[in-house]
């Protein structure tokens, strides 16, 4: 199960024990442990497996893989911050509106991989330490060197051995074959130094995030297992692309695809515009849950294909949402939001944006004609008419906290995760990062 920030958490125990009462009963556990969870004086918890999960742990000999639904011993109610509980209640709720029965989701997570890292802060110093040995910063190494380094931006879809990481993410890829994830392809990405992407195939929103947390656990015990690190961070590179999770969208109804219009632009239909024009509507407070850390903010600045406009457009990619245009066929019509990044909770962002979607197509919302110039090339005057997301998680924070009743409706969010989920952010992640000084405040500053 998961924790709010969205770590994946997990006990074992002997396979004697998963019997009908135990699946019934749930196992017992301390929920005040478990970050943004529960008061010590309310700690007791049980998780529930849900067997349809059960595959076996590429990882661990002889386990089993299960995961779990997180219920309240006292009250016997599914609890209301388990981010799982959350996804399910946004599926449902889905089909309670009557306009679709399925949402599916595809989401592209980009990570790097890196050869080493060294990272401490205490009260007298602060620094961190990457490496890779793709990196373009080693062209003059004199260890190991025998070429083929991979200039900032220039890494998209080099061969070997300039793209040193194939052999690794062929071994990723078969294990999350083998535990029951169908992938669809995988590549070295735009960014020095062992960016990488590995595409899943569209799942429902729920199994496509059980899903993303079976991805990361593959990817980063695989890279342990050839003496490497792998981090979903959004921005561990200074000067080169970040890490984003552009997040494939769709809504079904008795196996049709109500994004596809024939006649209409880019052959979407109406409502998926209207649902774009939820997300674009709320994306402020969306990106509270979809880009939620302070790195995140390191990503979503103009020139590093970052999609900081909050317009729409078909195959642009520096728009916030992209229509993609490889194929005309109805099954694979879909929209692409592209600010999220793979920091997220998935379980919570994919309900936030399915909310913020179900909100603009029940108003009506309309994003205007799409944007399909390059919009980092647009002059000053013109870019004053397009808005952008926050440039801090902290106005993230504040725009979540003024707009989130959107996420309310059917009870899918409640006020007591939101009012935990901002005061976790504000006390745990941006108070600590901006009382600390930055090194590079010493290079500005320490001479004045």
């Amino acid at each position: 199960f998961t924790d709010i920030p969205g770590t994946w958490q997990h006990f074992t125990v002997p396979i004697h024990h998963l019997n009908l009462g135990s699946v019934h009963e749930g196992f017992g556990f301390d929920g005040s442990s478990i970050r943004g969870f529960q008061e010590i004086n309310e700690s007791d918890m049980v998780l529930i497996p849900d067997l349809k999960t059960c595959t076996p742990d590429p990882f661990s000999d002889s386990t089993v893989s299960i995961i779990g639904n997180v219920k309240d011993p006292v009250t016997g109610e599914f609890y209301s911050k388990d981010p799982r509980f959350i996804a399910q209640k946004a599926e449902a709720y889905l089909k309670t509106t009557g306009i679709a029965d399925t949402a599916f989701y595809g989401p592209e997570l980009e990570f790097f991989i890196f050869d080493k890292v060294r990272f401490d802060q205490k009260e007298n110093f602060g620094y961190y330490y990457i490496d890779s040995a793709e990196g373009s910063w080693n062209s003059g190494s004199e260890e190991n060197n025998l070429g083929n380094k991979i200039r900032n931006k220039e890494g998209y879809f080099p061969v070997p051995p300039t793209d040193s990481l194939q052999n690794i993410r062929n071994q990723i890829v078969e294990t999350l074959m083998r535990v029951g994830i169908d992938v669809e392809c995988h590549h070295h990405e735009v960014a020095t130094a062992g960016q990488c992407e590995i595409d899943m195939r569209f799942s429902p929103l729920s199994r496509m995030a059980d899903q993303v947390m079976m991805y990361k656990y593959v990817i980063k015990n695989t890279a342990i297992m050839h003496g490497k690190t792998a981090t979903f961070m959004p921005k561990p590179l200074f000067n080169d692309n970040g890490s984003g999770m552009h997040v494939h969208q769709s809504l079904w109804k008795d196996s049709k695809n109500l994004f596809y219009d024939k006649k209409g632009d880019a052959l979407i239909s109406d409502m998926a515009r209207y649902y774009i024009g939820g997300l674009l509507e709320h994306a402020p407070a969306l990106c509270g849950i979809i880009a939620p850390t302070t790195n995140s903010y390191k990503r979503l600045v103009p020139g590093f294909e970052a999609p900081v406009n909050l317009v729409y457009s078909e195959r642009n990619r520096s728009a916030a949402v992209r229509i993609p245009m490889y194929s005309k066929n109805e099954k694979t019509k879909r929209i692409e939001f592209r600010t999220p990044d793979p920091s997220c909770n998935v379980y919570l962002a994919f309900s936030a944006m399915l909310m913020a979607g179900l909100d603009g197509i029940k108003r009506k919302i309309d994003p205007g004609k799409p944007m399909n110039v390059n919009l980092y090339g647009l002059d000053k005057e013109q870019l004053k008419k397009v808005k952008s997301v926050p440039s801090s998680l902290k106005e993230a924070m504040d725009a979540l906290e003024s707009d989130h009743k959107f996420l309310l409706e059917g009870n899918v969010f409640t006020k007591e995760l939101i009012e935990t989920w901002i005061d976790y952010k504000k006390t745990k992640e941006i108070d600590p990062v901006r009382l600390r000084p930055h090194p590079w405040e010493y290079y500005l500053y320490y001479d004045i």
